[in-house]
């Protein structure tokens, strides 16, 4: 078994034991990603988001795919909750990123906020 798939069962294993841990929720998203599997990577994602709304780097990365798949609403206004969530959490970093990756979405398609 090569390190990434270890890496992927020792995850869901995690998240087995722990149905409510967002952290390895989004390890394995991101995972999973790289493996080019974007629907279980979707699915982990918006369950995270339903779980822990707080948890700011879920926005950016479901946002994102959204975008590549075509849902350009639902990237807009995930991009735009995540900047605000971002301001109430002083986190300038992570508003900046969504505040160009919602940009990068009104020059790539028709979406208007």
């Amino acid at each position: 078994m090569s390190s990434e798939q270890q890496k992927i069962k020792q995850l869901a294993l995690n998240i087995k034991k722990n149905p409510e841990d967002s952290f390895s929720k989004f390890a394995l998203a991101l995972e999973l990603l790289k493996r080019d599997q974007v629907s279980k990577a979707i699915l982990l994602f918006e369950s995270i988001l339903k779980q822990d709304p707080d948890y700011l780097g879920v926005y950016y990365h479901l946002g994102k795919l959204y975008h590549q798949t075509g849902n350009v609403q639902k990237a807009g206004e995930l991009f735009s909750k995540g900047i605000t969530l971002a301001e109430e959490q002083k986190n300038s970093r992570t508003k900046s990123e969504l505040s160009e990756a919602l940009e990068t979405l009104k020059i790539e398609t028709d979406y208007d906020s």
